[in-house]
């Protein structure tokens, strides 16, 4: 009997906010939340922010003074609500009006033949090329006299063509939550990330770890572009150029496998499966495939799956600015005939544009197998049904479009139609489109989603886009627009393209109803969602993801209405657990769980039994009683 595949947790952070108790949904559709939920809104990011917490029974501000909430939240709306989504870069990141570069020359004498400088001896060359002449002047200087020219590099600066990003929420520093060791800001994203869908779940991992023995958990993420700033690849490549020595935790940090490992080694303590497997922008959906096919195979029955991806360096928008990938600050001018660039509207889904827009993004979901989440109480917030991936075949360029997401894409929906009926297709179910902004896949992927409504019979099949609130965040895109779509399910409102006025004359829409607005629905109105993800180099993948109706309905037809009824009992105290703390996000920055050197185990915590293996602290035993899974092959 298949097992499925249950959402029980999801965190992260991204451009819009804290990912649990839906409020980057929130911040996403707050125009359309009543009064109530709103503030609440505000009052979470203007925490996450460091504007304002509650202490010794008052809310104090970033001075230290005393403030009233309601007063507080009315004065600072706008500039929390401005201080999110895509937006200016700002300088906590890099003076993008002030990058720094070399610029190679050549120097010659001025008159006569020999090229003279002082020098301190200690910053000599280590090999005296053959044109130098040194002598020592003192203990500390030297003078060079080169016969000829010097071939050198000088120090410059340039200004960003982009500047513009989705970046964390203004203020938010997840290194200074925990002890973060000089770690590249993906692995702090990460430790937040991970932290936050661990935490609002409701249930203490311990108990977990009671019921499922070690090797039945496993956790799956990564970051497609490894982590490249000056703490990981990015400083291992640039210190000799930079006149500084290499660290010996730049190499090992940099490894795109590292989210994963930084799970393992100080969040869940995890000795169960560890995988990273990387699709460029589909690499959430891959991850999440694999996690899938573990749990509804039984072979494991906990999963966290998730990517951290932090892209916004120089270096990186300089790569995509020169494959014309990005709205740089030019193109946005001529898009919209202004001098200044619209930076919020500078991701434009399916609209006339000018190219993608980076982000940065951790986002994570805790998936159990069904039966497990009805003994835990977890809270049922979807299901995923299955994950499809392709490859393009033959390209002409590596970075364009091609066949492969034809086949992700009507494959999910062939597997959503055959869990909730062609009916239910039809009326029931939106895409979340992958959506970059670029004039080439508002064509290309409009066409997909087009031919694939047209097969199925669906007249005006719904198409939003995400990535016009976050930008895109390239491992954790999936993750992005899976996460902020839970929401709906609760609050029934899908977000709209809400940057794009005008559909550009291109774009395929005969079958398919794309929202410019949000759409007010009713939370039992969507049955399935369709998540799309296009990467570099034909890394295609589409998901099916099931309501927390069809999956609890489908829980009830396996387990029976009695289990179904006790798992609601339970649930009760798992849903308060988890409002405990979504409670105290709202009064404080809430530190991330970081257990460094923490129960580190060794070879005097093994033991063996007859039937299986044990680790000290574990309550399950591991077992060795394997069969052969050949033995219709064997003698």
């Amino acid at each position: 009997m298949s097992h499925l595949p249950v959402i029980v947790g999801f965190g992260g952070i991204n451009a819009a906010g804290r990912a649990s108790g839906h409020y980057a949904y929130r911040r996403l559709i707050i125009d359309k939340l009543n009064e109530a939920d709103a503030d609440q809104t505000l009052l979470n990011l203007a925490v996450l922010m460091g504007l304002i917490r509650h202490e010794d029974g008052r809310w104090k501000d970033a001075r230290n003074e005393t403030v009233d909430l309601n007063e507080f939240l009315t004065f600072h709306r706008e500039l929390i609500l401005n201080s999110t989504l895509i937006r200016k870069l700002e300088s906590n990141l890099f003076d993008n009006a002030n990058l720094y570069q070399h610029c190679s020359t050549s120097l010659a004498p001025d008159e006569g033949d020999l090229l003279t400088f002082r020098v301190q001896t200690r910053k000599l060359p280590g090999h005296i090329p053959p044109n130098w002449k040194v002598e020592a002047l003192d203990n500390r200087f030297s003078r060079v006299e080169i016969s000829g020219s010097l071939e050198t590099m000088l120090p410059d600066n340039y200004q960003g063509s982009v500047n513009c990003a989705g970046q964390l929420p203004s203020g938010f520093d997840p290194a200074s939550l925990y002890q973060s060791r000089n770690h590249p800001r993906s692995l702090q994203m990460t430790v937040f990330g991970a932290s936050d869908a661990l935490l609002s779940l409701g249930i203490d991992w311990e108990d977990v770890k009671a019921r499922v023995p070690a090797d039945k958990i496993g956790v799956y993420a990564g970051s497609a572009m490894s982590q490249l700033d000056y703490n990981g690849n990015g400083g291992m490549l640039q210190s000799r150029l930079l006149g500084k020595r290499v660290t010996s935790k730049q190499l090992p940090l940099g490894l795109a496998e590292m989210p994963a490992d930084f799970i393992n080694a100080y969040i869940l303590g995890s000795t169960g499966k560890t995988g990273c497997t990387l699709g460029a922008c589909a690499s959430f959906h891959y991850s999440l495939s694999q996690a899938v096919q573990d749990i509804r195979s039984g072979s494991h029955r906990v999963a966290l799956v998730g990517n951290s991806e932090a892209p916004l360096v120089p270096e990186v928008f300089e790569g995509y600015s020169a494959m014309g990938a990005l709205a740089d600050d030019e193109k946005l001018r001529q898009l919209d005939r202004l001098a200044e660039p619209d930076y919020r509207r500078a991701c434009r889904p399916f609209a006339n544009n000018a190219g993608f827009t980076l982000a940065e993004s951790a986002q994570f979901v805790i998936l159990f197998d069904d039966e497990l989440a009805l003994e835990l109480g977890a809270s049922i917030h979807g299901a995923v049904n299955d994950v499809f991936i392709n490859a393009d075949g033959y390209k002409k360029s590596i970075a364009s479009p091609g066949v492969g997401n034809y086949v992700t894409v009507a494959k999910a929906t062939a597997a959503t139609r055959a869990v909730i009926g062609e009916e239910r297709l039809r009326h029931n179910t939106f895409v979340q489109a992958h959506g970059t902004g670029t004039p080439q896949n508002r064509v290309t992927e409009s066409a997909i989603f087009d031919q694939v409504a047209a097969h199925f019979g669906i007249e005006d099949w719904p198409v939003t886009a995400l990535k016009s609130y976050f930008g895109h965040s390239i491992a954790c895109a999936g993750a992005d627009q899976l996460n902020s779509s839970l929401g709906i399910w609760k609050y029934g409102v899908i977000p709209g393209i809400v940057t794009t006025e005008q559909l550009a004359e291109d774009v395929h829409q005969q079958h398919l109803d794309f929202l410019l607005q949000h759409r007010e629905i009713g939370t039992d109105d969507i049955d399935a969602i369709i998540i799309n993800a296009k990467g570099f180099g034909g890394n295609n993948a589409t998901a099916s993801i099931l309501s927390p109706k069809i999956a609890l309905d489908m829980m009830q037809h396996k387990h029976g209405s009695e289990a179904l009824s006790q798992y609601r009992q339970r649930n009760e105290k798992v849903t308060s657990l988890s409002q405990e703390y979504e409670d105290a996000c709202n009064r404080s920055q809430v530190p991330p769980i970081y257990k460094f050197d923490h129960h580190v185990k060794g070879d005097q915590d093994l033991s063996f039994s007859q039937t299986g293996l044990k680790i000290s602290g574990d309550q399950c035993e591991i077992s060795l009683e394997l069969t052969n899974p050949y033995q219709d092959m064997c003698k």
